[in-house]
C-alpha cells in the first residue's frame, strides 16, 4: 500500500471545491450573524468524559479515542459539535436570558453515517438557548431555510415531526427499555407486522395507535388524522398544536410530515425537522441537507438544563448540491521588482482584485483563475487591459 493513501472515507479537498466550500462557509455564517447569532469555535479534542457526557451510545461509537500524553487521561476527537456548544452556554457564558450561537468546523466520525458519506464532515450549525416556546423553533427553521437560500437552493422541502407523539402513545406504561427500543425500531422501519407482535399485550388504545403511526406521513392532513386515531392526551394535543402553528407560520413553504420518524429519538425532546434541497441542475431530485429540532435536555449534564433548539449541516455535502459559482475574473501581471509595477499590483489587490503574478519561466502555463485581463505598461503607467487570446 502506498504511504500517501488516505484512510477510507477521508479525502483531500482540492482548490476549486475548497473555494466553493469557503464561499458557502462565509455566506452561511454571515446569514447567521444577521439573525443575531454569535460565532464560537470549540476545540477539536476534549477529555472524553466531558465530550461524551449524556450523549448516548450512538455518539460514543462514532468518536475516535486516544490517550493524552501529558495527563494520561482519555481524549476524544469530536464527532458532533452540539454538546460542546451546550457546555459553552452552560459554563463559559452562563447567561440568564437568550443565547444565540453558531459554529463551523470539522468533526470526525469513526464510521460513515450514510451511503457515500465522509468520515470528516465540515459541520455548520446554529443553536438558541433559553426559550422554551415554539417561537424559537420557528426562528431556527427560518434560519435553516435562509441558509439554504444563501447557498442558492431555492427548491426546498421541510419535513416535520415531533418525538412527543410517540411519548404520548406510550405514556404511563411500565415498559422495559428493551421493549421500548424494539417498538422504536419497528416504527422507524414502518414494520406493521412487528408492531402487531410487540403490541399484542398492550392496552387496545396503545396497540391501535402503534398500528396507525407508520401510516401518518404526507401533507398537513396527517395532523388531523393523528388527532383522530392516536391515543388522546394533553401531550399529544400540545405536539400537534405546535406542528399546526408552525405550518401556519411557514406559509409558502413546501411541507411534509412523518409522525413515526424517530431518528435522534434519544436526543430530541420535541419538534424535529429535516430540510431537503434540489441538487444543482436536477429540479425535483431532493437530498436531505439539514437536520435539527428541539433538545431541551442537552445542557442538563453540564448543570444547566436550558431550553435549546438548533440545526446542523455538512458543508461538504451541501457543496455537492450547489452549482459552482463563476470565478471572479482575475488580472495577470508580469513579475518584476520595478516600484511602479509593485505599487500598481498592491493598489489592485487592496481594491479586492485577484492579481496573479507570472513567475519567470511560467508564462505559458494555464492558470486556474482564468485571467481575463492583464497588467501592462502604457506611456510609463501600469494599466489594466483586456487579455486577448
Amino acid at each position: 500500500m502506498s504511504a500517501w493513501l488516505l484512510p477510507d472515507q477521508i479525502a483531500d479537498v482540492l482548490p476549486s471545491e475548497a473555494r466553493q466550500i469557503e464561499d458557502l462557509r462565509r455566506a452561511l455564517l454571515d446569514t447567521a450573524r444577521v439573525y443575531g447569532y454569535e460565532l464560537v469555535i470549540p476545540p477539536l479534542i476534549e477529555h472524553l468524559d466531558s465530550l461524551l457526557t449524556g450523549t448516548g451510545e450512538a455518539l460514543d461509537l462514532q468518536t475516535f479515542k486516544l490517550v493524552d500524553q501529558l495527563s494520561g487521561r482519555s481524549l476524544g476527537l469530536r464527532a458532533d459539535t452540539t454538546p460542546q456548544v451546550a457546555r459553552i452556554d452552560a459554563h463559559l457564558l452562563n447567561r440568564q436570558g437568550l443565547t444565540r450561537l453558531c459554529y463551523c468546523g470539522p468533526v470526525l466520525h469513526a464510521r460513515v453515517d450514510r451511503p457515500h458519506g465522509t468520515r470528516e464532515p465540515l459541520q455548520l450549525g446554529a443553536e438558541i438557548y433559553g426559550h422554551a416556546g415554539r417561537e424559537a423553533d420557528l426562528e431556527i427553521l427560518e434560519l435553516a431555510r435562509a441558509s439554504l437560500n444563501a447557498a442558492g437552493l431555492a427548491e426546498q422541502v421541510i419535513d416535520l415531526g415531533d418525538v412527543r407523539i410517540i411519548d404520548s402513545v406510550l405514556a404511563g406504561l411500565a415498559l422495559d427499555a428493551a421493549l421500548v427500543g424494539r417498538i422504536h425500531a419497528a416504527l422507524a422501519a414502518k414494520d406493521g407486522a412487528e408492531l402487531r407482535v410487540l403490541g399484542r399485550d398492550l392496552p387496545p388504545a396503545v396497540r391501535d395507535s402503534l398500528q396507525a403511526l407508520p401510516t401518518l406521513y404526507g401533507d398537513a392532513a396527517v395532523l388531523d388524522e393523528a388527532a383522530r386515531c392516536l391515543r388522546a392526551s394533553p401531550l399529544l394535543e400540545r405536539a400537534l398544536g405546535d406542528l399546526r402553528w408552525l405550518t401556519g407560520q411557514l406559509q409558502g413553504a413546501s411541507l411534509s410530515f412523518d409522525l413515526a420518524d424517530l431518528r435522534g429519538y434519544a436526543y430530541y425532546t420535541g419538534v424535529r425537522f429535516s430540510l431537503f434541497g434540489a441538487q444543482a441542475g436536477q429540479s425535483g431530485l431532493l437530498q436531505e441537507l439539514v437536520r435539527g429540532g428541539r433538545y431541551d435536555e442537552v445542557g442538563g449534564v453540564f448543570g444547566r438544563k436550558r431550553p435549546a433548539v438548533g440545526f446542523s449541516l455538512d458543508l461538504k455535502e451541501l457543496v455537492t448540491a450547489t452549482a459552482a459559482p463563476a470565478l471572479q475574473p482575475a488580472i495577470r501581471a508580469p513579475w518584476g521588482d520595478e516600484p511602479g509595477l509593485r505599487a500598481a499590483i498592491a493598489r489592485l489587490r487592496a481594491a479586492g482584485e485577484t492579481v496573479v503574478c507570472v513567475l519567470p519561466g511560467h508564462e505559458h502555463e494555464v492558470d486556474e483563475f482564468h485571467c481575463s485581463r492583464t497588467l501592462v505598461v502604457r506611456a510609463g503607467e501600469w494599466v489594466v487591459q483586456a487579455l486577448t487570446a
